[in-house]
């Protein structure tokens, strides 16, 4: 399950879950943009309103131009994958899509290897 800020109460919860599961499912078999590849949607997050919802994404690849293009081609398709989560979803108000590329796994990464240097640099010294 997703993480999601505190201010938004258990519907909203469920809704932003639901999006999420949805919206995997819809890249995943039916968006043909060729510059979309393998994503993975981390975290849906929703105003109060239902009116935006920002769709944190990671991709496989970690270039630059590479995160740029899929982003352009979710922000493109972005009509189109609201369209097809209205035939799934029966929710009042549906919400522009947002796109957002999820950092927090790169910088887990490299916080994870500041603290093996780090360990390691404290072994070395312990042993002199």
């Amino acid at each position: 399950m997703a993480k999601h800020s505190k201010n938004i109460p258990g519907r909203g919860l469920r809704v932003a879950d639901q999006i999420q599961k949805d919206l995997a499912e819809i890249i995943w078999s039916e968006l043909k943009d060729p510059r979309v590849g393998m994503i993975t949607l981390t975290e849906v997050q929703l105003t109060p309103d239902y009116a935006h919802a920002k769709v944190y994404f990671t991709t496989l690849a970690d270039d630059a131009e590479a995160i740029k293009a899929t982003q352009q081609g979710l922000s493109k398709a972005a009509g189109f994958l609201r369209n097809q989560l209205g035939l799934r979803l029966r929710i009042h108000t549906l919400p522009q899509l947002h796109f957002v590329h999820d950092t927090s796994t790169i910088r887990g990464m490299a916080m994870s290897k500041l603290i093996d240097e780090a360990i390691a640099t404290r072994v070395q010294d312990e042993e002199e």
